[in-house]
């Protein structure tokens, strides 16, 4: 009896374990989604593209930023959410803290549409 229960039990942690490292869904709808953060000197609005589940490209629609410093530091932000396919721990532009955490309000209110 030890030994049937102890092979069940085996079998279902196994089963668990596979169950765990199957691939998973798609994280967000395919689709083009607008969001708008507040930046340093205003609004950043921006355009988000979903495909396959994934962030495939964001697009500046509207901002106000210091040309230079805050262009550069959303570019960059773009850059980095795009290629950690996600808004978390994305470490400000020093100097653009503004500009950058505009854009990661934008973009995450731009997500949120696509749950």
């Amino acid at each position: 009896m030890k030994k049937v229960a102890s092979v069940l039990l085996s079998s279902i942690l196994t089963m668990g374990i596979l169950v765990g490292c199957g691939s998973k869904e798609a994280a967000y709808k395919d689709g083009s989604y607008k969001g708008v953060g507040k930046g340093f000197k205003g609004d950043i609005e921006v355009s988000v593209e979903v495909k396959d589940g994934k962030i495939e490209d964001i697009k500046v629609v509207e901002q106000k930023e210091t040309e230079g410093l805050g262009d550069k530091a959303i570019e960059e932000t773009i850059k980095t959410i795009k290629e950690k396919q996600t808004t978390e721990k994305i470490e400000a532009i020093s100097g653009a803290t503004g500009s950058s955490n505009g854009v990661v309000e934008a973009v995450n209110e731009a997500l949120k549409q696509a749950n």
